[in-house]
């Protein structure tokens, strides 16, 4: 019997009302059901089995759009597959897709959470946080992932990086991490467009060549005597906990958090937690005689050694500041100090200290990672000399320039 296609007419699909199936041809058949409704479905046989599948209403797919439908129906069917089955295929696919489509916005929020814990203070996320809002947020953050290139990143970069360069440069890292994350995660694919070395170095001026690194500024150590005499007539926690940093080379963070849970004074030993480090590993600080004397001036009923307003708030980083300040030295840092002992290691005593030694009681990383894995020690015992005698140098310079002045 031949076959008869194309049966149907727009107008007569209109004009159809009566519940039933009418066939256009080719496995084609326009469904009316029993409430008035109009669709397309097709219908066709596959391995002996009769098979039926819904094409689209009426009020969406027109007869020339159901007619392609069922012409790619067909064309699967000639190469053996299962027109539902590839339909279905295709929809996880086009899901999975779209379930990928991340934006710049969520996949650093997204960063950020999985990070969090491992940074060491909310000051440090909310930096993360304002620089990403304030600067690429308003240009890609609502766009894909996988659209943000090396136009957008200049785009964001540019116009900030000789006026903040500062700011620009660590941006740009924040930036590639979040990229590097998305590739990670499969949300882009490619080259990180961010990245510096050999990409975003040909387009934007070298940031040292434009703002060159400053250290913090340092006491002089052939100074430090007299700067020791005038800072212990000096009373308040604030100036104690100024002491304490200089006589145990420690950060003023780590020196202002110190707890006396982390204070061994039998030992002569303070144990800063990996969580309060710079470098992520618990630091033993060997305490010198005129370290513990300090300590011994300071109460024991509150949690923090030096602490703040009260007995277990944090003392503030501005408090230390305003010491120096009081004392006429604005032109100084307390993280200054840290440069202050490193050069009379290096100038005063030479040989006395290996240098690994010296660096351990910075709690700086050995540059060479194969010397590193060498010495997985602290050098613990052999610091503990090294600090007195520090400690020992400031005392004895401190007498010596008081009987020079007749004190």
């Amino acid at each position: 019997m031949g076959r008869h296609v194309r049966k149907l007419s727009a107008k007569l699909v209109e004009n159809l009302s009566s519940p039933g199936y009418y066939g256009d041809g080719d496995g084609l058949w326009l469904q009316i059901s029993n409430g008035g409704s109009k669709s397309w479905v097709f219908r066709f046989t596959l391995a002996g089995k009769r098979r039926e599948m819904g094409l689209g209403g009426l009020n969406a797919v027109s007869l020339g759009i159901a007619r392609e439908r069922a012409r790619q129906c067909r064309l699967l069917l000639s190469e053996g597959k299962d027109p539902i089955i590839a339909r279905n295929a295709a929809r996880t696919s086009d899901a999975l897709r779209k379930s990928r489509l991340k934006t710049f916005d969520q996949c650093a929020a997204a960063y950020i959470s999985a990070h969090r814990a491992g940074w060491k203070n909310s000051k440090h996320i909310a930096q993360w946080e304002s620089t990403l809002a304030n600067y690429a947020s308003p240009v890609f953050g609502a766009l894909p992932v996988s659209d943000v290139d090396t136009d957008l990143v200049v785009k964001v970069l540019r116009p900030i990086w000789n006026v903040k360069t500062e700011t620009a440069v660590r941006l740009r890292g924040r930036i590639e991490c979040i990229l590097d994350w998305a590739t990670v995660s499969k949300y882009r694919s490619g080259d990180n467009p961010a990245r510096w070395r050999g990409h975003l170095e040909n387009l934007l001026a070298d940031p040292n060549k434009i703002a060159p690194v400053v250290n913090f500024p340092a006491l002089p150590w052939r100074e430090v005597a007299a700067f020791m005499q005038d800072l212990r007539a000096r009373e308040g926690v604030a100036a104690r906990a100024v002491e304490f940093a200089i006589l145990t080379a420690c950060r003023s963070g780590e020196v202002r958090g110190a707890a006396w849970t982390e204070i061994d004074l039998a030992e002569k030993v303070w144990i800063v937690p990996a969580a309060r480090m710079k470098a992520g590993k618990e630091h033993r600080v060997p305490l010198s005689m005129q370290a513990m004397a300090v300590l011994e001036q300071m109460p024991h009923d509150g949690a923090f050694v030096f602490p703040g307003r009260d007995k277990d708030s944090i003392l503030s980083d501005m408090s230390l500041t305003a010491v120096l300040r009081r004392m006429g030295r604005g032109d100084i840092t307390v993280h200054g100090f840290r440069s202050t002992f490193r050069d009379w290691c290096a100038e005063a005593v030479g040989n006395a200290f290996a240098r690994e030694v010296c660096e351990h009681a910075l709690a700086h990383s050995l540059p060479s990672k194969v010397e590193a894995a060498y010495r997985r020690g602290d050098l613990f015992d052999k610091r503990v000399p090294l600090m007195q005698a520090w400690a020992e140098y400031c005392a004895k310079q401190v007498d010596a320039i008081s009987k020079a002045r007749g004190r």
